[in-house]
């Protein structure tokens, strides 16, 4: 149809922004002593893991985000892409 537009799928999203920030993660480090804005890190932010005994099974929560200015780059890239899509 013409003038259709497909819904943007969200766990698409998610998963291509994970993908985007390790990718990015990963070339800040490699290339990190050559360039080394590329490996500066920022404060954690996120949830500390917080364990909650159920006495049947033990369930464990958190997420912490360590980011650096390359794996900011690949989130944005990861977003570019998407809204290209």
């Amino acid at each position: 149809m013409k003038g259709y537009i497909a819904p943007k799928n969200l766990w698409f999203l998610l998963i291509l922004l994970a993908i985007g920030g390790m990718i990015g993660s990963l070339i800040g480090t490699s290339f990190g002593d050559s360039y080394p804005i590329l490996n500066r890190g920022f404060q954690s932010i996120g949830l500390a893991p917080t364990t909650v005994d159920l006495m049947v099974a033990k369930v464990t929560f958190g997420l912490i985000l360590k980011l650096n200015v390359s794996s900011i780059i690949g989130f944005l890239l990861a977003l570019f892409i998407y809204f290209r899509m």
